[in-house]
C-alpha cells in the first residue's frame, strides 16, 4: 500500500454533507446509539441509507453470574434491530466475534474492509482506537479494525480473492475521541430517539444506563444525563449541544 506524499499538509476540510450512505463500526450492540445516535437519526430522517455492523455477539452485556448466554445474544440481536428501526437504520450486520474477546487480526480487519466494500458508505463511524485509557478491549480492537478496514477496502490490489472493488469513503467519523474537531448538532427530536433506541437494548439497563426501566424518574434521570453530555460536547467545539468525532479523510 502507498501512502500519499502530501497527506501531512494541513488543509481545511469541506462542509460533511448529509451522506447517501453510511457505515457504523461498533464492538457491541449498542455502541453505535450511545456514540452517534442522534446523528444517525437526523441523517435517516434527510434519507441516508444506513448499515451497522456489530463486531461482536453480545455475550458478556450481563452482570448475572448465572445468565444464559446464548439466550443473551439472540435477545441482543433483537433489541439491535428494535433500537435501529427507531433510528431509521436500513441494516444490521452481525460479525458474531465472542464479546469480551475480540482481537486485533488479519481476518477481523479483513471481514470489515468486505463490508466496507459492499455496503460502500460515505462516511465510517466507529470507536476512536487512540482513545486514552481506553479500559474495553473490544473497543481499542474494534476501532483499529474501522480503521485499518477502510484502508483495506480502499486499495484496488487488496482483497482480489473477494470479488468486491475497492471503495474510498469520504469521512471517518470516530465517537468517543480524545482530540475530537467536528461537531454534528443534535436537536430535541433526534436526541429523544436516540434515547429511545439506547432503551430497546433492555438487557443493558442495569450495566450502563442506570436501569432507566425501574420507574419515570431513572428513565428521566438517564435522559437528563444524555442531554448534558451533548451540551458538554458541543461547549468543547464552542458549538450548541452536539455528538462530536475525530474526522479523518481516506
Amino acid at each position: 500500500m502507498t501512502t500519499n506524499l502530501y497527506s501531512g499538509f494541513a488543509k481545511d476540510l469541506p462542509r460533511l454533507e448529509v451522506p447517501r450512505t453510511v457505515l457504523t463500526i461498533g464492538a457491541h450492540p449498542d455502541d453505535a446509539e450511545f456514540g452517534a445516535g442522534a446523528t444517525l437519526s437526523r441523517w435517516a430522517q434527510a434519507g441516508t441509507d444506513i448499515t451497522m455492523l456489530i463486531i461482536t455477539d453480545g455475550s458478556k452485556g450481563s452482570w448475572d453470574p448465572d445468565e444464559d448466554q446464548y439466550a443473551l445474544i439472540a435477545r441482543r440481536i433483537v433489541e439491535q434491530r428494535a433500537a435501529a428501526d427507531v433510528l431509521g437504520v436500513n441494516h444490521c450486520e452481525h460479525l458474531g466475534y465472542v464479546d469480551g474477546e475480540l482481537e486485533y487480526t488479519m481476518a477481523l480487519r479483513n471481514d470489515v474492509a468486505r463490508a466496507i466494500r459492499r455496503f460502500k458508505p460515505d462516511v465510517v463511524l466507529g470507536h476512536d482506537p487512540w482513545q486514552r485509557y481506553q479500559l474495553h478491549p473490544d473497543h481499542r480492537a474494534a476501532g483499529l479494525a474501522a480503521v485499518d478496514g477502510v484502508v483495506t477496502a480502499r486499495e484496488p490490489l487488496a482483497l482480489r480473492d473477494s470479488g468486491l472493488p475497492a471503495h474510498r469513503p469520504q469521512a471517518i467519523l470516530l465517537w468517543s475521541a480524545d482530540a475530537p474537531d467536528h461537531a454534528e448538532r443534535v436537536k430535541r427530536h433526534h436526541s429523544d430517539r436516540k434515547v429511545e433506541a439506547l432503551l430497546c437494548h433492555s438487557s443493558q439497563g442495569v450495566t450502563t444506563m442506570g436501569d432507566p426501566d425501574r420507574g419515570i424518574a431513572h428513565k428521566a434521570e438517564f435522559m437528563d444525563k444524555i442531554d448534558a453530555w451533548h451540551v458538554r460536547n458541543g461547549e468543547m467545539l464552542g458549538r450548541k449541544p452536539s455528538e462530536i468525532f475525530k474526522r479523518l479523510t481516506p
